[in-house]
């Protein structure tokens, strides 16, 4: 259950709202690569005392490479949402723009672009693209327990 949740007119809810045990989600607004480290922040937070050493660093990792590219790669807004469960985390960005992301590598060996969904790919216990009727989710699942 989301706490003081206001929601928009996506029937997303707007802004961010916690509570504070096992969930928060968290609207991004149109190319603010600010939203990043705030999203790393607040995971960090959720999962302050969850999983194994190691495994909220990973969590972190990757829900900044989806966050950064539903911001970079789409010329909309989008919504994180992080569920930590008795049997792991899920972490979902959607974002509002049709076509699926494929992971690839890197165009040159100093290249810094194209290593986020295989990041998500060798890290995850899990991970996705689940289609909407506007746009689309990508998620990964984290065990607490490291694999």
């Amino acid at each position: 259950m989301v706490v003081g949740a206001a929601t928009d007119t996506t029937g997303e809810a707007a802004g961010t709202t916690t509570d504070h045990a096992h969930r928060f989600r968290r609207r991004l607004g149109r190319a603010d690569l600010r939203a990043v480290p705030e999203a790393r922040r607040e995971l960090r937070e959720l999962l302050r005392h969850w999983g194994k050493p190691g495994r909220s660093e990973i969590a972190e990792l990757l829900t900044s490479e989806l966050v950064t590219n539903a911001l970079v790669h789409t010329d909309d807004d989008a919504v994180l949402t992080a569920v930590v469960a008795p049997g792991g985390l899920r972490v979902e960005v959607r974002d509002f723009v049709a076509g699926r992301p494929e992971p690839r590598g890197p165009e040159t060996d100093d290249d810094t672009h194209g290593r986020g969904l295989v990041l998500v790919q060798s890290l995850a216990d899990a991970w996705g693209v689940r289609p909407h009727g506007v746009g689309k989710s990508v998620w990964f699942e984290l065990g607490a327990e490291a694999a």
